[in-house]
């Protein structure tokens, strides 16, 4: 039986990391607004020394952003994405057993982070909102979120299926673009009988098309047992219809015989829908939901 970090409980501390690109001054504001909805639940976010650190584009140096993921609190909150997180697995310390029993959250440029994790076996990753957009967030995406860290049910997802089916699997989401770049090394989680979600933002659908194609030439697309896209946002639709994100999406999963459902609240849109890595779910892409099953 896989064992998960603790459910949260009042009280319990939240440790802030700049793990990827570094912040900028006028998004102070919105880390502030993310630091108050965790503290509204009741958990104690101790304060980055240095929210504002720097190294170049980065967020400090490796080491620097090393550090920030060396807690012992029982729930280790991402400040932003950006770039950076991958630099990161070049050290061995950051997959240290005692990652287990911790919950670590963020999405985007810490898919990195969350799926080194999973392939080494250490449970507790949320794909969800980071700190700096939170308080953003909709009311039911940050209640969502408090759902899953204290150990309550959560509500099923909707979604538009495109190829109808059923799948049941352990739940990978990440970041199209960065998962991409997992391929081929010691960094990509098991993906047989997996439910995979991606999203991303800002890619063109040529560079969409070149990514799921590389994913397909590899066979990882292949291995799957069912796939959900959440949103592309600026994925700068054509005049074409034939060459839209959602054209291609569509054509490169289309003939795979699985389940395929899209649409769902997950991205860089508010309304990111907290998700935890390696939970069981139901992909049901005839009936238009993901289900989170028990784990």
């Amino acid at each position: 039986m896989t064992l998960w970090p603790a459910p949260l409980r009042r009280g319990d501390r939240v440790q802030l990391a700049a793990a990827s690109s570094a912040l900028q001054a006028d998004a102070l504001q919105r880390l502030e607004g993310g630091i108050a909805v965790l503290e509204s639940w009741g958990l104690q976010v101790d304060p980055h020394p240095e929210p504002l650190r720097r190294w170049g584009h980065l967020a400090g140096t490796d080491h620097e952003r090393l550090d920030d993921l060396q807690s012992e609190a029982p729930l280790v909150a991402c400040l932003r994405g950006g770039w950076g997180a991958a630099r990161l697995l070049e050290h061995p310390g950051l997959l240290r057993p005692s990652g287990a029993g911790q919950w670590l959250l963020g999405y985007s440029d810490v898919t990195s982070l969350l799926w080194a994790r999973q392939a080494a076996g250490i449970t507790g990753g949320i794909h969800g909102p980071m700190l700096t957009s939170l308080a953003a967030e909709p009311s039911w995406s940050q209640e969502r979120l408090r759902q899953l860290l204290f150990g309550e049910p959560l509500p099923a997802l909707a979604g538009t299926p495109w190829v109808s089916g059923v799948a049941d699997g352990p739940l990978l989401v990440g970041n199209l673009t960065v998962a991409t770049h997992l391929l081929g090394t010691a960094h990509l989680p098991e993906l047989r009988g997996a439910v995979l979600v991606l999203e991303d933002i800002g890619e063109a659908p040529y560079r969409l098309d070149r990514m799921l194609t590389h994913w397909r030439l590899s066979g990882a697309l292949q291995q799957l047992a069912g796939i959900g896209f959440g949103s592309f946002s600026d994925c700068s639709d054509t005049d074409d219809a034939t060459d839209t994100w959602r054209a291609v999406l569509q054509e490169r999963t289309s003939d795979l015989g699985i389940p395929v459902l899209a649409d769902l609240p997950v991205g860089h849109e508010p309304g990111n829908a907290a998700l935890a890595l390696g939970q069981r779910v139901q992909l049901d892409a005839t009936g238009g939901e993901l289900v989170v099953l028990q784990a």
